[in-house]
């Protein structure tokens, strides 16, 4: 018998990779698995893939049920991981797919995401230099989206080699259809158009052109 794992967001895209995911993990164990408005619906009637949980249903999202578990995945849309997060125990290790946590600066929060800023957890993304030791013993980790882990990834040996200017990088990417989670409405990681856009940090010389939006590194 392995680790309880809750998921929160179950019922979405990322929610439902995370379920394909863990399902098959050897040491695994579903726990709860929570989705608001699909709540008492069978798990295959949302992920027909997943026939592994054709006995499984949706529960509603109750902190006291994912608090039962040894650790929650949140798979929330953006803005909406806090409010949950902060009714789960202190030392819960708790691990969120959406933004709300990314970011240390709260006027870069407001920027691009509104609302009030809600914290900063680690940064789940190990191979930075430093994040290694900061995530040890963590119990809140921030996990980061695809723009931002295959950019990171590619870009910081660079950086760190002196090998590029990382005040002048240039970052165009494309979302497809799965970007846009299962609404459409910006899941974790997703984009918060349906169609696909360009994505990009840019020099200064480029901010007048609508074509680009600058993305934080989140």
């Amino acid at each position: 018998m392995g680790a309880r794992v809750a998921v929160a967001g179950a019922s979405g895209y990322g929610g439902g990779e995370l379920l394909r995911l863990l399902s098959a993990h050897p040491e695994v164990e579903l726990a709860s698995l929570a989705a608001g408005g699909n709540a008492g619906r069978r798990v295959t009637d949302v992920h027909p893939h997943l026939r592994s949980l054709a006995g499984r249903s949706f529960d509603g999202t109750d902190a006291a049920l994912l608090a039962d578990a040894d650790a929650v995945l949140l798979s929330l849309p953006h803005g909406q991981s806090a409010a949950l997060a902060g009714r789960l125990p202190d030392g819960l290790p708790v691990l969120d797919l959406g933004a709300d946590f990314r970011l240390a600066d709260a006027a870069a929060w407001q920027r691009f995401y509104g609302g009030e800023h809600a914290g900063t957890w680690a940064y789940g993304l190990p191979e930075l230099p430093g994040q290694r030791e900061r995530l040890t013993g963590a119990t809140r980790v921030a996990l980061p989206g695809c723009y931002a882990t295959t950019v990171l990834l590619a870009l910081a040996p660079l950086v760190a080699a002196g090998l590029v200017d990382a005040s002048d990088l240039v970052v165009v990417a494309a979302s497809g259809v799965s970007g846009a989670g299962r609404t459409g409405g910006g899941g974790p990681g997703a984009s918060r158009r349906t169609s696909p856009a360009p994505t990009s940090t840019r020099p200064r010389s480029c901010r007048r052109s609508s074509r680009w939006r600058r993305a934080p590194w989140g």
